[in-house]
C-alpha cells in the first residue's frame, strides 16, 4: 500500500534523510586510534534530536562504512557539525596519514512510499498497489501489476 503515514514504521523507517559513507583506513593501528574519538561522537549524535538509527559495516581489509537515518536533512547536518564529528573528519582528512579513501552520499526520502502488515499505520492487513511507481519518463501512475 502506498502511504505518506510512516508513524508505525521502525526509527529507520520514520527518517526521511539518510548518511551512507565509508572510510579506508591505513591498517589497524588506524583503525584503534579511531575507536577514541567514534565511540563519543556516536554517544553525542545518539542524544541530537532527529537521531533514529544507524549501523556500521566492514570490508576487509581495513574498510569501515555507516548508515544513518535521521527526522530530516537539518538532524543530519547538525550533526555533521557536532564537536566529535569534525574532530573525526579533521583526522580522517589528514593527508593520508590515517586513511587513504573514502566517500559521503547523502539521501532524501520522498513523502510517499510503501507499507504493510505490522507497520501499516492505515491498517492491520497487507496489501498489494494496483500500480507501479512511476518512472521519470513516465506520467501519471505507472503500469497496473499483473497478477497470477
Amino acid at each position: 500500500m502506498r502511504t505518506t503515514d510512516f508513524s508505525k514504521a521502525p526509527p529507520q523507517g520514520q527518517a526521511t534523510a539518510m548518511f551512507v559513507g565509508a572510510t579506508r583506513y591505513r591498517g589497524p593501528l588506524s583503525i584503534i586510534t579511531l575507536t577514541l574519538t567514534w565511540f563519543r561522537m556516536v554517544r553525542d549524535m545518539k542524544r541530537m534530536r532527529g537521531y533514529r538509527w544507524h549501523t556500521i559495516y566492514w570490508e576487509f581489509p581495513f574498510t569501515l562504512g555507516t548508515l544513518a537515518f535521521f527526522e530530516d536533512r537539518d538532524a543530519l547536518l547538525r550533526f555533521a557539525r557536532s564537536r566529535h564529528h569534525r574532530k573525526l573528519m579533521r583526522w580522517v582528512t589528514d593527508g593520508t596519514r590515517n586513511a587513504t579513501a573514502g566517500y559521503i552520499r547523502l539521501y532524501n526520502a520522498e513523502p510517499e512510499g510503501y507499507s504493510n502488515g505490522a507497520w501499516r499505520a492505515e491498517g492491520g492487513p497487507m496489501a498489494h498497489i494496483e500500480t507501479f511507481t512511476p518512472l521519470s519518463v513516465e506520467e501519471g501512475e505507472g503500469p497496473r501489476v499483473r497478477r497470477k
